[in-house]
């Protein structure tokens, strides 16, 4: 994965495909214009990378030559096709090959198309390294074609994302959810309910706190929250199968999230395990844990402090406080293992200024 600008984009065509396209191109083309000395010319700046390798493939007497024209902003063609480099001089009587980088809509064509009507040409014919026949539209057919591909957009290879990109020797495609899961740790006091709310709204995440699923499937007596509270009122753990169904239903009553930030699960290697197994039927995964550290004095100050407010019991009493950071040493450890063996541990200082601590855990989401 790869970030230009404010987007990421994903590994699509690698370059001996692109090559492999293109040394066809030119053999079909050699077929038609071997005898004769064609003129082909480039639509700049895309087609660059590809009038050049295309004329180190075609061993025929050749010329060259190229227009500019533009139509596109970021991610979309703004509808005006602009001409920026005319036709070149002296091209009466000649067979002229339009080489075109990509063609889509058809309106930077149709624009060609009007700019080689006013010339004296022999004939001229279109090749494009990339069809997109789903979204073509156009009246004039594409004579030779590289490779025919979806209506992804695209860059490398001499395509851009707001002019970066071009120098890319293979092709990536725009990742249309840039879906960013997290695995939120930190003891308690840590602050990450505080943290997991800046986080959601400012990467249009889904915040799931295990402790949240759990209150509002046995509050509203849903299958899953009576079968919780059964093995609950026994005195019983709540099985992870439980557990992972409440977070699939989750998961699944929110499909326009770009990721989601689990929050208190997992909390044991199995569920860490079994989390995976789910996110990858998904086609999703983890992208990374983060835990926000602190020095347990300074949590314990905190949560008395809170205490005070809160009216929680086992906010008020330090050995309790203290048992409960016992607790999560004891299960965090192998969590730490079992996600640091994936290369996905991040540690973060969970103390300062609350714009800091959302600073510091924004530099490793953004370095995913």
């Amino acid at each position: 994965m790869i970030k230009l600008h404010d987007k990421f984009f994903k590994p699509y065509l690698k370059e001996e495909q692109i090559l492999a396209a293109i040394d066809k191109m030119a053999k079909e083309i050699a077929e038609d214009y071997k005898d004769e000395t064609p003129l082909f010319v480039g639509v700049l700046n895309g087609a660059f990378m590809f009038v050049s390798d295309f004329l180190k493939a075609y061993q025929h007497p050749c010329e060259v030559s190229f227009v500019r024209l533009s139509s596109y902003q970021g991610l979309t063609s703004t509808g005006i096709v602009e001409t920026l480099l005319d036709v070149p001089e002296e091209m009466e009587g000649k067979s002229v090959i339009i080489l075109e980088d990509v063609v889509d809509t058809g309106r930077t064509l149709k624009q060609l198309v009007h700019l080689f009507s006013n010339t004296n040409v022999k004939e001229f014919k279109i090749g494009t390294l990339f069809y997109k026949s789903d979204v073509y539209n156009g009246e004039y057919s594409i004579d030779y074609v590289g490779l025919e591909i979806p209506d992804h957009f695209i860059v490398g290879y001499g395509l851009d994302y707001n002019e970066l990109g071009r120098n890319l020797r293979e092709v990536y495609q725009l990742n249309q959810t840039d879906m960013i899961n997290l695995v939120l740790f930190g003891k308690p006091g840590a602050g990450k309910g505080t943290q997991a709310g800046f986080l959601k709204e400012k990467y249009n995440l889904k915040h799931i706190s295990t402790g949240d699923v759990f209150r509002y499937n046995i509050k509203n007596g849903t299958e899953l929250g009576n079968l919780a509270k059964s093995y609950i009122d026994k005195g019983d753990l709540v099985p992870d199968e439980v557990t992972i169904d409440m977070l699939k239903a989750e998961v699944e009553k929110n499909p326009d999230a770009a990721g989601f930030i689990f929050d208190g699960f997992p909390r044991t290697a199995a569920q860490a395990e079994a989390l995976d197994n789910f996110l990858e039927s998904k086609d999703m995964k983890v992208n990374a844990t983060i835990a926000l550290e602190a020095e347990d004095d300074i949590l314990v100050a905190r949560l008395l402090e809170r205490g005070k407010s809160s009216g929680r019991s086992d906010d008020q009493d330090e050995s309790k406080i203290r048992n409960r950071f016992d607790e999560y040493n004891e299960k965090t450890a192998p969590l730490k293992a079992y996600y640091e063996e994936q290369g996905k541990f991040h540690s973060v200082n969970g103390i300062g200024e609350i714009d800091e601590i959302t600073e510091r855990l924004s530099k490793v989401i953004d370095s995913l």
